[in-house]
């Protein structure tokens, strides 16, 4: 059997971004030998595979080894260790990210997978301590005996976990009215790029000096790591209704997300699904979606029971207003849960219609949606490749997926060209560059493109004063000044303060 070629595959930015490794990694390896057990350091080649890349699987690499700490303590005393060696180190959750992330180019892993417990549940002040690695999902079922859940909800829910919910500012369909990730951290323990563990935040409201919890949410892994993390938890609506409205064109479901909001409804999600999704999802699921529609959205509403009424009526009649086939709530709860199951596997029941994808999160303003999403249609004949759309609408933050077969001679271009387009396609309609999945690898190359020099400079400083020698997750966010590649063609540099 031939072996497994074990060089990076990485983009352009990413070879120029991430340095190489300078420090003594044998001695490191020595060290870590001494405390950590053979079950918890993990060095052969052909086990390593597995710590390659996140679910964006552009970039890849094979870290220097993967170290799995149960411990604060251990967290730290693993950063000391590769501050003294100078190695830098990178941490890893479930690795379901997007952006390459967790790419780990002559690094070392620091995985989060034993840090699992919730540690403290406190049901009065609606608040619980829980460890990095601990799944999102498994969090919102341990407290739903006492009428609470934690409200982030990505659709990796049953699979990432919190740590990487704070690394990269995760959101999700709920999030149109409860708030990304860090509206719901109250405080942190961290582990700081030089071994020092310091706490963020408070368990109190209004906890005076700097907002550091809220600088290191979204810090992609940066700054440091989280070890221990107090959540804010959210009471269980007293109801749900869950409306499906069905349209024979994207631009008229787009019009009714604008109908709905411009109503002053405040629906929990408004989740959009185009055919191409609605077919895939049917295959799979059987979640009562049409094959023959366009697209559909999914909107739901919750709150007091006296209110469920007015909210499910009004959003009704907004969806009438518009050129809706079909408008009607679910039934009952199975059917609502049906639906949402077709919504949250949507990415998975797309692999029926080929075996890779590649998926941005670009956020556009909503009056945008239809222009928008008539280009993307563009790009994808323009490239020769499929992109379906299932995305949280009623925010404006786009999920193209990408769908293509790596063994196809040529794709990969197109794929990337498919992705740069929809990204300069954001730019020039003024939107933000990611909505939940972080800057990561992936989208280094077009910070420029955001951001002027001065705002990146001023970044960069930012990022020091956490991270000084760069050892904690280089080459990640923020392009080295100086160092990122430079636009294609037609693509524009905006403006300082943009």
């Amino acid at each position: 059997m031939k072996q497994r070629a074990i060089l990076p595959v990485l983009t352009p930015i990413a070879q120029q971004e991430i340095p190489a490794v300078k420090g003594d990694t044998k001695k490191l390896l020595e060290d870590l030998k001494s405390f950590l057990p053979p079950e918890r350091l993990v060095t052969k080649p052909d086990d390593l595979f597995a710590y390659e890349c996140d679910a964006q699987t552009f970039d890849r690499a094979i870290p220097l080894c993967v170290t799995f700490p149960e411990s604060t303590a251990e967290v730290s005393r693993i950063v000391q260790l590769c501050s003294k060696h100078n190695v830098p180190f990178v941490p890893r959750g479930a690795g379901t990210g997007l952006s390459g992330g967790v790419v780990a180019v002559g690094s070392l892993v620091v995985s989060t997978a034993r840090l699992n417990k919730i540690l403290e549940i406190d049901v009065p002040n609606r608040q619980a301590w829980v460890q990095p690695g601990v799944v999102n999902m498994h969090l919102s079922k341990a407290v739903a005996a006492d009428g609470l859940h934690y409200a982030p909800d990505p659709s990796s829910q049953y699979a990432c976990t919190i740590g990487g919910n704070v690394a990269e500012n995760s959101g999700g369909p709920h999030t149109l009215k409860y708030g990304v990730t860090t509206n719901h951290i109250l405080s942190l323990e961290v582990v700081l790029p030089d071994g020092t563990v310091v706490m963020m935040g408070s368990p109190a409201a209004d906890f005076p000096g700097y907002d550091l919890v809220g600088v290191f949410v979204g810090s992609e892994g940066t700054f440091g790591i989280a070890t221990k993390i107090l959540v804010r938890l959210t009471p269980l609506p007293e109801g749900v209704k869950t409306i499906l409205a069905i349209y024979d064109s994207v631009t008229d479901a787009c019009r009714g997300v604008t109908e709905i909001l411009g109503r002053g409804i405040l629906p929990a999600a408004i989740e959009m699904i185009d055919q191409k999704t609605m077919r895939a999802v049917e295959q799979y699921i059987h979640a009562g979606f049409p094959d023959d529609a366009a697209a559909a959205l999914l909107v739901e509403v919750d709150g007091l029971t006296d209110d469920l009424e007015l909210q499910g009526s009004a959003v009704l009649e907004a969806c009438k207003a518009t050129k809706v086939r079909t408008v009607r709530l679910a039934k009952d709860d199975a059917e609502r849960a049906k639906l949402w199951k077709g919504r949250k596997q949507a990415f998975g029941a797309l692999g029926r219609l080929a075996p890779n994808y590649y998926t941005h999160d670009g956020v556009i303003p909503r009056t945008k949606l239809p222009e928008v999403l008539e280009e993307i249609y563009k790009i994808e004949k323009e490239q020769r490749v499929i992109i379906a759309n299932v995305f949280h609408a009623g925010d404006g933050n786009l999920h193209p997926v990408v769908l293509y077969d790596e063994r196809e001679e040529g794709v990969i271009e197109r794929v990337r060209k498919a992705g740069e387009d929809i990204l300069k396609l954001v730019c020039k309609v003024g939107g933000g560059l990611s909505g939940e999945h972080g800057i990561g690898i992936e989208k280094l190359a077009f910070m420029r493109d955001f951001f002027g020099e001065e705002d990146l400079q001023e970044m960069r400083r930012i990022r020091d004063l956490f991270n000084p020698r760069g050892l904690c997750n280089p080459g990640k966010a923020i392009p080295s000044a100086g160092r990122c590649v430079e636009p294609g063609p037609g693509r524009k540099k905006l403006p300082v303060g943009h």
